[in-house]
Order: C-alpha cells, then sequence, then structure tokens
C-alpha cells in the first residue's frame, strides 16, 4: 500500500510556491473532491506586492519581441501540463489560443497605440506607451484557466507585473498556472498568485498605496465601489466590471488590444523642429 500524496494547493509569490504567513487554509469543493487552499493574508498580499515592485524592472525592461517569445513559452508549458488543469478541452484551447493571440501583440501595442501629433510651431510631438506599474487583479470567480488568463495576460503584455486574488473555489486551476509561469521564463515576482477570501483580500489590494492600477472582474456591487472609494487615495487606475456571463470569456470582446491599453500611460515628448 502505498502512502496517498495529496497535493495542497499553495500560494505563488515572487517565483514560490508558499503556505500562508498565518497558516491559514480553508475549506473548498473542488469538482465533488474535498480539499483545504493557502487562505493568503493581508501579510501576504504585501509581499506579493513588494514581490511585484520589484520585478517591475526586469519585466518592462524585456524587449517586446522577448516578453512575446516568453508567452509563447507560456503557451507551450499550458500545453504538456493539460492534465493537472483538470479541465474541459474546449476551455484549455481556448485559453492556450489567448496567450499566443497575446505573444504577438507584445511588439506591436507600441506602435499600435504610438501617435505623433499635430502642433502649432517649430515642434515634433510623439505620444507613446508605458507600463502602469503593478496591476492588482480579483479575478472573475465564474471561469477557471481562461478567465484567468485574459484578465492576467493582458497588463504583463503591456510591460506591468501583477499580483493576482483568485478565488479559493477556482484554486486548481490557479495553481496549475502558477506551475506554468514559473517555467516560462518570466522574473520571479512578475506574476504573483494569491488564494483566500476575496472579499478580505480585495479592500487590502484596493487601499494598498503601491499598486498602480485594479481590475475587479464581478463580485458584488458593494464591495466594487468600496474598492474605487479605497482605490481614490492613491488615483489608482479602476478597470471595474460587473460578472460577465461564462460564455463571454469565448467571445472576441473578451481579447482586444485595448485590453492592454487599459494599463498603460501615454507619455508625450516635445522635441524643436529644424534645430
Amino acid at each position: 500500500m502505498r502512502v496517498d500524496v495529496r497535493k495542497t494547493p499553495k500560494l505563488f509569490i515572487n517565483g514560490a510556491f508558499v503556505r500562508s504567513e498565518s497558516g491559514r487554509t480553508m475549506p473548498v469543493d473542488y469538482r465533488g473532491k474535498a480539499t483545504n487552499v493557502a487562505r493568503a493574508s493581508r501579510k501576504d498580499l504585501r509581499d506579493a506586492v513588494r514581490a511585484a515592485r520589484a520585478a517591475l524592472p526586469a519585466w518592462s525592461g524585456k524587449s517586446a519581441y522577448n516578453r512575446g517569445q516568453i508567452f509563447y513559452r507560456l503557451a507551450e508549458m499550458i500545453e504538456t501540463r493539460r492534465a493537472a488543469f483538470d479541465l474541459r478541452p474546449r476551455e484549455l484551447d481556448a485559453a492556450i489560443d489567448r496567450v499566443v493571440w497575446y505573444a504577438g501583440w507584445c511588439d506591436k501595442i507600441e506602435q499600435y497605440l504610438s501617435t505623433k501629433n499635430p502642433v502649432a510651431g517649430p515642434h515634433f510631438n510623439v505620444s507613446a506607451p508605458e507600463p502602469t506599474g503593478v496591476v492588482g487583479v480579483i479575478a472573475p470567480a465564474d471561469s477557471a484557466l481562461l478567465g484567468l488568463v485574459s484578465t492576467i495576460v493582458p497588463p504583463l503584455c503591456g510591460g506591468n507585473t501583477v499580483v493576482v486574488v483568485s478565488h479559493a473555489e477556482q484554486s486548481r486551476a490557479a495553481v496549475a498556472f502558477a506551475e506554468a509561469i514559473a517555467t516560462a521564463d518570466l522574473p520571479p515576482g512578475a506574476v504573483n498568485i494569491l488564494t483566500g477570501d476575496v472579499e478580505e483580500l480585495s479592500q487590502h489590494l484596493a487601499r494598498h498605496m503601491d499598486v498602480n492600477a485594479l481590475s475587479i472582474w464581478g463580485e458584488s456591487d458593494s464591495m466594487r465601489r468600496e474598492a474605487q472609494i479605497l482605490g481614490a487615495d492613491n488615483v489608482k487606475r479602476m478597470d471595474v466590471h460587473p460578472e460577465p456571463k461564462t460564455r463571454w470569456w469565448y467571445d472576441d470582446a473578451a481579447q482586444s488590444p485595448h485590453r492592454i491599453a487599459t494599463f498603460m500611460e501615454i507619455k508625450t515628448v516635445w522635441h524643436p523642429a529644424g534645430v
């Protein structure tokens, strides 16, 4: 008789799989199977934000072409780990295709958003996008992998780093995705994935002064409103959506270069002409 080696879903912070510093776990029912997942604390979230800030220069400093290669590598890792996700083939196929789709945009988004602006006077005026910084994401509750990919990859594509709060019920897909990220050549801390009580963590994420943008998918009207109020203290860029229908994640509207642009700032440069 062999000892049953059970998998304990852990947090993914700074490139490492760790238990919550509080030692807390919470029971969840994943497709009829009872299991415990790590319940992230406020300290865990602070550690994740610190890791994301430290990783920002390394990730945003990579060439756009290199980021695209890394995303393609991520698609390869998901493809080779299909059994670990325990999802319908349709959702896995759609998630892999979406990663590849955004991989192609990494070295095109700057040309897409950049402009040469007409001005009066002897000057050149050029606008170009830059990453916003650290982006917090409250992942959707109704979609396991496809929703996770659709909300994490766009800010990464623009050179941002990400701190994600995933619903405990989707923890298996979140941890399997983290394992794919860990072998996809992203710098440690570029993506940090926390599981636990979303309502508890969303407030800490919204009020954290070192988080530059916050993307919330679903949740209650009161929770979204509270997050917007808390995020106003440091003028966070807010990307707030009601709960989309499950099939929406399969629509073309769920992937767009505008999802990348949402997490980018436009820098305008003036330069004398004819000098």
